[in-house]
């Protein structure tokens, strides 16, 4: 393994990582409020972070869209307000590191980027209820730079059915076809991570343009509702798109399913959300993973995922989608955003080739965003921005 983790590095210095979802701004948010010299991610910040610019760069990172989340239990113009916030937030690293990172609007911006060695930094809102069903307050967000938005979060919208909840809509409705052929014409890549396989076909029979998976597996691997089904994966390369395979071992690991399930429930009992990665919850569950192992992921796991997804979907199809401070565990050898060489290692071990790894680091996703902006210019030609509202219930 020694030798392909040299040839993994080699390969990422000139075809870099683009990972799909990275939550560091919903992490800032929730451990010092934004205080950036608190959480000076330009140092060693492995303690409390999975992400930091030092491991970024061992990582072999070269784009990152950086997740714009705000928690589901906040709703209307609370939700829209904290995505703002978190916009400003990447805005604020962009500027404090000037020499490592670079705000990313467009493909050609992306190889810019990579050309002068920085990090292009894109954003992408996690779910739809940062819009509080406005088409206009979706717009806004494209012009402030979110570049795809994921329709739902674990909860269900006014408009799309999520995979964690239960069905309401039956996948999308009239509205939120109008949400996604309003994405489609401004250039905003749909993001169907998190959302129901009905949302899933409902979405792809709609769109004009590629969709992503920012991060999510296959669920012929492991049968959790947040991956995707080898039916889904077939229409995703008819569509053009790209499935960004996740890290989150409950996703890959269906021996980590029913234990998550059980360490959120303690969590709960203390008093803190399932999906909270402060220091003091993850001091709950390293108790309660003393008492009960932790089944573990590795680098091999998520490569198991990227092989049945290449063989379903192509290879044209799929990329990364890591899900970094997003989650609690990670599997071992993907620690942190420095580990990628260890993923790339393992498949060349597996026989994929330089050409094949190319375009699931990088040439996939930058393809698709280029596709994407270049119906968003057919679209826009011949028609103008949707004034569509939510009907009323």
């Amino acid at each position: 393994m020694t030798d392909q983790l040299a040839e993994a590095r080699l390969l990422l210095a000139e075809y870099p990582v683009v990972d799909g979802h990275n939550d560091l701004p919903w992490a800032l948010r929730k451990q010092v409020r934004y205080d950036l010299d608190r959480r000076d991610i330009g140092a060693d910040q492995s303690a409390v972070l999975h992400t930091d610019i030092p491991r970024l760069r061992a990582g072999g990172v070269g784009a990152q869209f950086w997740s714009v989340y705000v928690s589901a239990e906040l709703a209307g113009d609370h939700a829209v307000s904290a995505t703002l916030e978190q916009i400003d937030a990447v805005a604020q690293l962009i500027d404090r590191y000037p020499g490592d990172l670079v705000r990313a609007l467009t493909a050609d911006d992306m190889e810019a980027a990579r050309a002068t060695g920085r990090i292009a930094s894109l954003m992408g809102a996690e779910g739809g209820h940062s819009i509080d069903n406005s088409l206009a307050t979706l717009r806004a967000l494209y012009q402030l730079g979110v570049r795809y938005m994921t329709l739902t979060h674990n909860d269900n919208v006014d408009w799309a059915d999520s995979a964690t909840d239960e069905p309401r809509h039956g996948g999308l409705t009239d509205f939120g076809r109008e949400v996604v052929r309003e994405m489609n014409r401004i250039g905003m890549l749909v993001d169907l991570s998190h959302v129901a396989v009905t949302t899933m076909r409902d979405a792809l029979a709609t769109s004009t343009a590629p969709v992503i998976f920012s991060h999510s597996s296959a669920r012929a691997v492991c049968d959790h509702p947040r991956n995707v089904p080898d039916d889904v994966l077939e229409l995703l390369a008819a569509n053009g798109g790209v499935a960004m395979a996740t890290f989150v071992p409950k996703f890959i690991l269906p021996a980590a399913v029913e234990w998550t399930a059980a360490a959120d429930t303690n969590l709960r009992a203390h008093g803190f959300h399932p999906l909270d990665t402060t220091p003091e919850a993850m001091a709950l569950h390293r108790a309660f993973e003393s008492v009960r192992p932790r089944p573990v992921a590795t680098a091999a796991t998520v490569a198991d995922h990227l092989d049945h997804m290449r063989e379903v979907a192509g290879v044209d199809h799929i990329g990364i989608g890591g899900d970094f401070d997003g989650t609690a565990f990670t599997p071992a050898g993907l620690d942190d955003v420095s580990g990628y060489p260890n993923l790339v290692a393992e498949l060349l071990t597996r026989g994929w080739s330089k050409a094949d790894l190319a375009k699931l680091t990088w040439s996939n996703a930058v393809r698709v965003l280029r596709d994407a902006e270049d119906v968003a210019r057919e679209l826009s030609a011949g028609r103008g921005p949707s004034n569509a509202v939510l009907a009323p219930v």
